[in-house]
């Protein structure tokens, strides 16, 4: 009976439905375990008051209990602790942060449970999210609103003068990035015109004079917009709001570096539930700040996104193009067969050559070129021989390029002789056939190819190191200065963003958590594009399946 069973084949039917079983259970378990770490971060966390006792510095410790771990006895004395009067042999530590950068050595600190005379979570202890120095923790002790102390309605007045600062920050940094960018833009741009001009000696009096005219008209509108830029930042600087530390100390914090605040000791579930949305939405729309271990993650976002479209777009055509030839016109011999050993063979060559290839050749040849040719006033700096988003693009194209010459092949391969004979039988030519009949049924294959490839181009790091990924891009690739998209700037990256903040970071700890975000985040635009795909590729069966009858 057990033979027979065996012979049926049910066995190895079991067996391959169980490990598809347990690699989806790996990867969901994956992808629970990141987005737990992740974004639970933004969670509005309890503040303790931890009064410690014995030969510790710091009597009073404020701060938000980060991680807790059991350490034995012995390691802690190994590190000089005296431990003598305890007999556990495992005692638990807690990894406090503790803020208030300016005035305390470490963002983090560790304490011992021995050390600790009293835990407390006092409902009046305020937590301030700040564009410079991280978060500060402490009791508020006076509003000052242009000059005078608030006395009533502390926390509501607080409210209102941290959303009138935050509120003309943000139009500052508009008019500083938008209409102040802008003029600066076409300075520039005026710069090399007079430059270009010169080069070939066709600076005449009257192109000197006009272009004197309007750099003098763009500064006149920059001293006009320079003075509401100042305006704005005096009228952000004018509230503050003093605040008692774990120190004992009375701090002045201005309201004009304070982006939030809140008790998350005297709030309710309802009020936390808000406030993580809040900071979670603040975390995809936000720029970084602080060595990128706070604020958000945007630019990042936007750059993953764009040099991944643009990367689908050159690609797809050179990879149908491609497998259109090698099957449909190419003869069938040594060389085609040479040429698809080749193609497959590229697949498996570790992405970093590519960034090596892409540097090399793109970059430098490519790149330093077109400079010489069209853009010989922005010397000795580069416009296209550095890296940037295009070099980017083009580098993941040919690293995704043989994914989708195979799909597409093998789309075209599934498509029956017969049709090809009966469309050239009804009199359309070949190339009719191939854009009318074929191309369309072996649509869905190559959109599955674009979806490996867009997979794949997404999740690269180590290519993008050299072609054009940075740490702080200071503008996005797209803005509102003509030509409106600017493929010779650098960006950043989701996946260099995940690196350089768990590896480089100068505050490890801090910047834990936001690694897991960002790979959560990472994950989920990957997933975002590959059903949009899908979407796209269903569309394109359905629509084309009348074809295969």
């Amino acid at each position: 009976m057990l033979k027979q069973w065996f012979k049926s084949g049910s066995p190895w039917i079991w067996m391959t439905g169980g490990a598809v079983s347990i690699s989806l259970i790996s990867v969901l378990g994956l992808l629970a375990m990141i987005a737990w770490k992740g974004l639970s971060f933004f969670w509005p966390s309890q503040v303790v008051q931890l009064e410690l006792q014995g030969s510790v510095a710091q009597q009073t410790v404020i701060g938000e209990i980060y991680d807790r771990e059991m350490v034995s006895k012995s390691r802690l004395e190994a590190t000089g602790v005296d431990l003598s009067g305890y007999d556990k042999e495992q005692l638990e530590r807690y990894l406090i942060k503790t803020g208030n950068r300016e005035y305390v050595d470490l963002d983090f600190r560790w304490v011992i449970e021995t050390d600790i005379k009293s835990n407390t979570m006092p409902a009046a202890i305020a937590v301030f999210e700040r564009s410079k120095n991280g978060n500060f923790y402490g009791y508020v002790e006076q509003v000052i609103k242009d000059g005078q102390v608030i006395t009533n309605n502390k926390t509501e007045v607080l409210e209102k003068l941290v959303e009138r600062a935050v509120e003309l920050n943000e139009q500052a940094i508009d008019l500083q990035n938008g209409d102040i960018g802008h003029i600066n833009y076409q300075l520039e741009r005026l710069r090399l015109q007079e430059k270009a001009y010169l080069l070939d000696d066709a600076l005449t009096d009257e192109r000197v004079a006009e272009l004197a005219q309007q750099r003098a008209d763009l500064r006149a509108d920059y001293g006009v917009l320079e003075k509401q830029l100042f305006a704005l930042r005096k009228q952000a600087k004018r509230d503050q709001v003093t605040v008692k530390d774990m120190r004992g100390e009375i701090v002045t914090l201005p309201l004009y570096q304070v982006l939030d605040f809140w008790f998350p000791n005297d709030m309710s579930f309802v009020a936390k539930l808000g406030h993580y949305f809040v900071q979670l939405g603040k975390f995809v729309a936000d720029d970084p700040r602080e060595a990128n271990t706070e604020g958000g993650v945007f630019p990042a976002i936007f750059g993953t996104v764009f040099m991944v479209m643009l990367m689908a777009v050159i690609v797809t055509p050179f990879g149908v193009v491609a497998a259109i030839y090698l099957h449909e016109y190419a003869a069938k011999n040594a060389v085609t067969k040479m040429i698809r050993i080749a193609v497959i063979n590229l697949a498996g060559v570790p992405s970093i050559v590519y960034g090596v290839f892409g540097l090399g050749f793109f970059v430098y040849v490519l790149g330093g070129s077109l400079d010489q040719l069209f853009y010989p006033e922005a010397a000795p700096s580069p416009v296209f021989g550095t890296p940037g988003v295009m070099w980017s693009a083009l580098t993941l194209a040919i690293l995704t390029l043989p994914v989708v010459i195979v799909s597409t092949e093998e789309g075209l391969s599934r498509i029956p002789s017969t049709v090809r004979h009966g469309s050239l039988a009804l009199g359309a030519t070949k190339f009719e056939t191939l854009w009318r009949i074929i191309v369309p049924m072996a649509s869905p294959a190559i959109m599955t190819g674009l979806i490996l490839a867009v997979a794949r181009a997404a999740g690269e790091v180590a290519p993008l190191m050299l072609v054009g990924v940075v740490k702080m891009a200071p503008t996005l690739p797209l803005d509102g200065n003509f030509p409106y998209f600017h493929l010779d700037r650098k960006f950043m990256h989701l996946g260099f963003h995940i690196y350089d903040v768990g590896f480089q970071s100068p505050n490890v700890e801090a910047a834990r958590p936001l690694v897991y975000a960002t790979a959560f985040l990472l994950v989920s635009v990957i997933i975002t594009l590959n059903i949009t795909a899908v979407g796209i590729r269903n569309h394109l069966r359905e629509k084309f399946r009348s074809l295969d009858q």
